[in-house]
């Protein structure tokens, strides 16, 4: 179970940690700005979040004891486990600000949608391992990848959290695209997902969904309410001109202008404070991340790490551009955190296992599975 040896530490990925760990060091030089006005709950946030960063490194340096092969055998289990977390959040989970997402065990709250969404990448990634014959997936051999999506999709729709929701789709798609699919299959899925969009906006969107989507097209029809958001996100973004306002100097978040400025919009704080230079900045290094991290698809050898590998990155490049996009006004707020740099325990411990992941699987490109 546990293979160890010189040549897997000498594959150690120290790219990778690099990346991550700038990213972490940038990640809680904004969130302390972002919550230092907060003299109350600012320095618990902060060191909630470092406390999660230092767990999650932890997680990275034991997920290296094991070969990632073995989530082919307890990948199934473990879902299993996700869905019983996701039904107790539903009747058992704490109620905040109208939603039920959490699960609170004392020292932490776990939002079980998180996990849900690094075990939707494994479980897709076992089971196109698994049945791929090469000839191309028909629509019948879909119809599990279907049901494990639409499984976490439609709990986490109760919860509700649209945003997430959508996320399992958007990982499903993704996923079953990278894998060799008949053509019959993909006008399929094509034509049910352009179906199930205006039956999704009549019959399953809430009321204030479908405001939010409103709000998007046109945000100055009621900027002092269901556009405020996007209003003063984009005010944030645009004021830090070329280097910024300086740290801890940004007004649209010390002033409590900006809302929900440590979680969903962290990087308008940074954005404001460190200009387009230290935004450029920010985003070459996050990017490069992914990249790096879309080349272990490459380097592998082994067909079920090529799998999780493009899943997990597609996992962290779609909360990212969808993030990104939505602080800079171009998408709808649907409360989607920037991986790795929003707040969130939940969210960042599953980013560093999926990270602690494609390590893994670099570290062992060079093994031959023996089947």
């Amino acid at each position: 179970m546990i293979r160890i040896d010189r040549q897997l530490i000498k594959n150690f990925d120290w790219v990778m940690l690099m990346a991550v760990l700038l990213i972490a060091v940038m990640a809680l030089v904004n969130l302390y700005s972002a919550t230092y006005a907060s003299s109350a709950t600012g320095a618990s946030v902060f060191l909630r979040q470092l406390f999660f960063f230092l767990a999650g490194l932890s997680f990275i340096v034991i997920i290296h004891l094991f070969d990632y092969r073995l989530l082919l055998k307890w990948n199934y289990p473990l879902y299993g486990i996700i869905v019983c977390l996701l039904i107790a959040a539903l009747l058992l989970g704490s109620h905040i600000a109208g939603t039920q997402r959490w699960i609170n065990l004392g020292f932490f709250r776990l939002q079980p949608s998180e996990p849900a969404k690094l075990m939707l990448v494994i479980s897709l990634a076992s089971y196109y391992y698994r049945k791929d014959t090469g000839r191309g997936f028909t629509i019948r051999e879909l119809l599990v990848p279907i049901m494990l999506t639409g499984v976490f999709f439609v709990l986490v729709l109760q919860q509700p959290d649209l945003g997430t929701a959508l996320m399992f789709a958007g990982i499903f798609i993704s996923m079953t695209l990278f894998v060799k699919l008949k053509w019959s299959s993909i006008a399929i899925v094509c034509g049910g997902c352009g179906t199930a969009i205006p039956i999704g906006w009549k019959f399953f969107l809430k009321p204030y969904q479908r405001q939010r989507i409103l709000t998007f097209l046109n945000p100055e029809a009621d900027p002092a309410n269901s556009g405020y958001h996007i209003t003063q996100s984009k005010i944030a973004v645009g004021s830090g001109l070329k280097f910024g306002k300086g740290y801890l100097k940004g007004t649209q978040g010390h002033l409590h202008f900006l809302p929900e400025r440590h979680t969903d919009f962290a990087f308008s704080v940074w954005a404001e404070e460190w200009g387009f230079a230290g935004s450029l900045f920010f985003l070459a290094v996050y990017f490069f991340m992914i990249l790096w991290g879309l080349n272990v698809c490459l380097v592998s050898r082994d067909k079920f790490g090529v799998l999780l590998a493009f899943g997990i990155v597609s996992l962290i490049f779609w909360q990212a551009i969808i993030n990104l996009l939505m602080v800079m006004g171009f998408l709808p707020v649907v409360g989607i955190p920037l991986p790795l740099f929003s707040y969130g325990g939940s969210s960042l411990m599953t980013t560093l296992i999926g990270i602690g992941l494609l390590m893994n699987i670099r570290m062992r490109r060079n093994q031959v599975r023996k089947d």
